[in-house]
């Protein structure tokens, strides 16, 4: 067994000594909200908007993005849970923006090992063979944070399955200082209709 998995097993069994009451809590988030973010491990939405368990749907991805997959789940989020508010919440020092994807389409094509980082460029550590699959994904890289929560925002709102009276706020979580920052233009194309009305 990996020491990994014994740290996670072990911290399982703590928390199922004083797990109380919450297996009470009903399936549809109590404060019916949701936030895409990013799997970044330095973001701890539960902390940084204030959750407990029960409380919101967090949807992570690589750089927090509107893949239709995160899509899927706001919308199922909505429509089967009940949310009423999403955000979209990217973060400062995203290794998101540290490639491109025709990078990281080369690195897989030549193998599928860990690459490194060494500051300004990627550097392959293993042999072949690679893979061309990924050729055929969507990386979803960004070099304009702010740009790249206004995209995400409008790219939700314009969704033939996304209601107009759910309000989309775009914002950039700082990892500097925990700071949430508002991104106004991905917040304005993210508002309620002034034409919708909520049944």
């Amino acid at each position: 067994m990996s020491q990994v998995l014994q740290e996670v097993l072990s911290a399982n069994q703590e928390y199922v000594t004083d797990f109380g009451d919450k297996g009470d809590l009903p399936l549809p988030p109590g404060r019916r909200f949701a936030i895409l973010t990013c799997m970044d491990a330095r973001l701890d939405p539960a902390k940084y908007a204030g959750l407990a368990e029960g409380d919101a749907h967090v949807i992570r991805n690589a750089g927090g993005r509107a893949s239709d997959d995160a899509i899927r789940s706001l919308v199922i989020s909505y429509k089967l849970l009940g949310t009423r508010e999403w955000f979209v919440i990217h973060h400062t020092d995203c290794g998101m923006q540290l490639f491109t994807d025709r990078v990281i389409r080369q690195l897989l094509a030549n193998s599928l090992e860990t690459a490194i980082f060494d500051g300004e460029d990627w550097r392959d550590t293993g042999r072949g063979p690679g893979s061309t699959e990924a050729e055929f994904v969507d990386w979803l890289t960004f070099q304009d944070l702010a740009e790249s929560v206004f995209v995400d925002v409008k790219r939700i709102r314009q969704h033939p399955l996304v209601p107009p009276t759910i309000p989309i706020y775009g914002f950039i979580y700082d990892v500097k200082t925990g700071q949430l920052i508002e991104v106004p233009k991905a917040t304005e194309i993210g508002r309620v209709e002034t034409t919708a009305v909520e049944v």
